[in-house]
């Protein structure tokens, strides 16, 4: 098994966690996404993935790309632990979460929509720093209310895929200095996670391409 990631890409640490957390032997192979490399644009990679974006999972002869459909399809592949709770209301809740991140949230603050901000639109260091707050605040905003109140995850004793997609996302927010102050339930969810094993080797700083610093 291959996981096609950037060591700082959020939707790639959301697929790192969740291969931890099943226990699974895999492969990383970097993509660096930096504008001097722009490997994900290469004819090899983009024939892995269409979109030119990371992650991509190869299981043997299966190529998928897209985290959340990664992390369903290792949770239908490899059941145990599972990422999602057994009932329709509680997995449609976790889903909830999941793409209140996944597929509102990040998607406006990822690496290629602050490069066009900067490149395309001529956004300067202030307003793609305004930008990136702006949705941060409305997304977390709204993941706050919707997790669980007592926890300690995100919808309550056990580990699963909203806490994949929520510590990734705050991980994000810190690098931006954006504060959490508003957010006191996704910080707890946050920190016990980091008291996990799993979490704690899926972070950025320990990934085989992260250079020397986290620069």
């Amino acid at each position: 098994m291959r996981l096609y990631g950037y060591w700082r890409s959020t939707a790639a640490y959301r697929v790192r966690i969740a291969l931890q957390l099943k226990g699974l032997s895999f492969e990383s192979q970097a993509v660096d996404l930096r504008a001097a490399a722009s490997a994900q644009h290469r004819a090899a990679y983009a024939a892995l993935n269409p979109q030119h974006l990371v992650p991509t999972l190869v299981d043997g002869d299966t190529v998928i790309g897209q985290s959340l459909a990664i992390i369903e399809y290792l949770d239908e592949r490899y059941p145990q632990p599972p990422l999602l709770p057994g009932g329709a209301v509680e997995r449609a809740r976790a889903r909830q979460i999941a793409l209140a991140i996944g597929a509102d949230l990040h998607p406006l603050n990822n690496l290629r929509v602050l490069n066009y901000l900067e490149n395309t639109l001529g956004a300067d260091a202030a307003a793609r720093r305004a930008w990136y707050h702006h949705w941060l605040r409305l997304g977390l905003d709204a993941c706050e209310r919707l997790v669980d109140e007592r926890g300690p995850f995100a919808l309550g004793e056990a580990v699963g895929l909203a806490d994949l997609c929520i510590v990734p996302q705050l991980y994000n927010a810190r690098r931006y200095d954006f504060a959490l102050d508003a957010c006191p339930r996704l910080c707890r969810i946050d920190a016990a996670c980091a008291g996990l094993d799993a979490f704690a080797r899926a972070v950025p700083e320990r990934q085989p391409d992260a250079p020397a610093g986290g620069a």
